[in-house]
């Protein structure tokens, strides 16, 4: 895999339609050859709001593609959805981890909010399946959330204090579901990690059947968590219609 600085390397040997067709926005900072009228407060207002323009188009465009195709698309991609250069979109955005953390900060912030509404939950099952159904909801509804949940909480030194947090939030949550008598006594916290992955592979199913395959998954994960004997197992979400051959089209027939 090329280094993201490797990618701007080879976009500024191979000029594309970024490099002969700039943005007029573009033009973000100090040392642009930009040639501004008035007075220097007025160009600095203009550099500052054409800088916050560009950072919200970058982001937009990171977001649709991250969406689409995952955290690994490349740099010089997000550059040209966003109509900016690749210059640009490293004065704003470093790195991808710093791309990537500004893109999930909401959905990362969502999922703490969702994660302490389960905890607080006087009854700690429903609380439980709340925050697994929730999880698995998001995942589907964005394919570049999984990457971005495992790098932000399991990878990314800058948040330590925020995953211990996390891992012990969701730890007090399991241990009193099973005190409770409603989650199995042999389930981990460190399960959660399971749940997501298997879900997550769910995000590469056509959009149409995501969302139900999902659905009934989880229904059946939490069916198969509840301690034995707590309650009657309630009914499962409908099945998807998706076909087998969706998944594993026909082989061609041979040729004469």
């Amino acid at each position: 895999m090329h280094s993201d600085f490797a990618e701007v390397r080879e976009e500024m040997t191979e000029p594309t339609q970024i490099d002969t067709q700039r943005s007029p926005a573009d033009s973000d900072s100090p040392d642009s050859d930009s040639v501004y009228s008035g007075s220097p407060n007025s160009a600095d207002s203009k550099l500052r709001a054409d800088a916050a323009h560009n950072r919200a188009r970058i982001l937009t465009a990171a977001r649709e593609l991250f969406a689409e195709r995952g955290i690994d698309v490349p740099m010089t991609a997000i550059a040209r959805r966003a109509g900016v250069g690749a210059a640009t979109l490293f004065r704003r955005f470093p790195d991808r981890r710093s791309l990537i953390a500004e893109v999930f900060a909401t959905q990362i912030g969502h999922c703490e909010s969702v994660l302490d509404e389960a905890a607080a939950d006087p009854d700690p099952w429903h609380g439980f399946c709340t925050f697994i159904a929730d999880l698995g909801r998001m995942q589907i509804e964005d394919r570049g959330f999984t990457e971005a949940f495992l790098s932000t909480f399991a990878e990314d030194s800058g948040v330590d204090e925020k995953r211990i947090r996390a891992e012990s939030t969701f730890a007090n949550l399991v241990d009193r579901a099973q005190k409770a008598g409603r989650l199995r006594s042999d389930f981990d916290p460190s399960d959660l990690l399971l749940i997501f992955l298997a879900n997550g592979g769910l995000g590469e199913a056509p959009p149409e059947h995501a969302h139900d395959l999902s659905r009934r998954l989880m229904a059946y994960l939490l069916q198969s968590f509840e301690a034995n004997g707590s309650t009657t197992a309630r009914p499962l979400p409908r099945p998807s219609r998706m076909g087998l051959h969706e998944v594993f089209p026909p082989a061609s027939a041979p040729e004469a």
